[in-house]
Parts: structure tokens; sequence; C-alpha cells
């Protein structure tokens, strides 16, 4: 399921731009008002985002090692399946909260604030942004900022059971979210009436359930094929 699953969360990403407006705006309007007022603001925002992205990757590889870890277990319990099919209800919960339905999604950024607690106070050391090394730096950081979002593609990462393709999905993620903050950062008045559409919220919600669905189907053939000890990791 590693290269669906690789596919998904790109889309998912990039669908996620009306989560990405409410929860990263703010921090990208602040990083933008630190930046000089020429043509590098783009080399700025990149630096940010690319520090970003670095973080949901080495995420993405941590929890995928420890997903390998608990596949130790196949023979005793399904893990695998157990997992990807938890994966697929966090997506269908993501696409609920995308389309203004249920909000749970964003009870789930307090598991993360007790180690962003830790991180927060490094970041005021880079500040102002005065060189794309800070924003590089600083994106580093804030990659670590609680968000429902994020933990939820990582379940994806964790039941991929492997290192790199746990760091190649948080990587595909990370890069279906570029689009939306490069557009935030450098049009943020332009943009923000048309993500925060209703219709526009509806769509995205339903392909990213969509995503869901599709996971659950996937999970339940295999299972109803393989059975307990069946596998559907596919390593990217």
């Amino acid at each position: 399921m590693t290269e669906f699953s690789i596919g998904a969360v790109f889309f998912i990403g990039l669908l996620g731009g009306i989560h990405c407006l409410g929860m990263c705006g703010s921090i990208v309007g602040i990083l933008t008002g630190q930046m000089p007022k020429d043509n590098s603001r783009l080399k700025f925002h990149l630096a940010y985002n690319f520090g970003r992205i670095a973080s949901y990757t080495f995420a993405g590889a941590l929890v995928g090692l420890i997903g390998q870890a608990g596949f130790l277990l196949r023979d005793v319990v399904p893990v695998q399946h157990l997992l990807y099919f938890l994966s697929s209800l966090m997506l269908i919960a993501l696409g609920l909260y995308i389309a203004g339905v249920w909000g749970v999604v964003r009870s789930i950024e307090h598991a993360g604030i007790l180690l962003w607690k830790n991180i927060q106070p490094l970041t005021r050391s880079l500040f102002p942004i005065v060189t794309p090394v800070r924003a590089l730096l600083l994106g580093a950081l804030w990659g670590w900022l609680p968000c429902g979002l994020v933990y939820s593609v990582l379940v994806t990462a964790l039941a991929s059971g492997h290192a790199r393709s746990g760091a190649l999905i948080m990587l595909a993620f990370g890069m279906g979210t570029l689009t939306n903050l490069l557009v935030i950062g450098l049009f943020w008045e332009k943009c923000r009436a048309w993500i925060q559409s209703p219709k526009i919220r509806v769509v995205a919600g339903l392909i990213v359930i969509a995503f869901g669905v599709y996971g659950l189907i996937k999970v339940y053939y295999v299972f109803s094929v393989y059975g307990w000890t069946g596998s559907c990791h596919v390593e990217a």
C-alpha cells in the first residue's frame, strides 16, 4: 500500500491548504513581515518550507522505524492491518474536519503540546529573519508545531512499517503542502477568500474522505484474502 499512500498524502497535503491557512497562515504572515521587502522574498519562503519539510521527513522516518519494530508481532496480531485501518479512519476524520463538519482532528493537536513547549523557545533566537539560513532553521523548528493534519498523516507513515517508506510518505505530504504555504506567503490577501470558500472546503474534504474510504476497502480486501498473516506492505 505504500505507493498508494505516497500519492494519497501528496494530494492530502495539497488539499489541506484550508487547514494550513488557519494553522500556519499567521506564522507565515509573521515570517513575511520579518523578510526583506524585495525580490528575495521567494528565497526566504523556500528556505523556511524546506526546513519544515525536512522535519516532517525525519518524523516520518522515526515513526516508520517504530512501526517496523511493531511488525515483530505480526504473527500474533494483525499489526499492519490495524495501523492501515486506523490511518484510513484518520483520513476520513481529516476530510470531515476540512469540510467543516467535525473538528475531532483539532483535539489531536494537544498530543504535541509538551514537545512544542520545549522547542518554541529556540525559535526566538532566530528573529529577525535576515538570512535564508535563519528561515531554514526556523522552518525546521516550526515543523514540530502541533498540527492535526500532520499527525493524521504520521499514522500512515507508522503503518508503512519502514523508516524509508515513512520518510517518503512525509516527504510527499510536505511537498503537497509546499504550494499552499508558498501561495499563502506570497499572495496572502488574494488567496484567503478563495481557500475559505465553503464550497472549496466541502470538495476538498470529500476528496480526502474518498482516500480514507479507499484505504478501508484495501485493508478489507487484503484481510479477506490473506488473513492475519497477509501483508499489505509494499516498499516504495
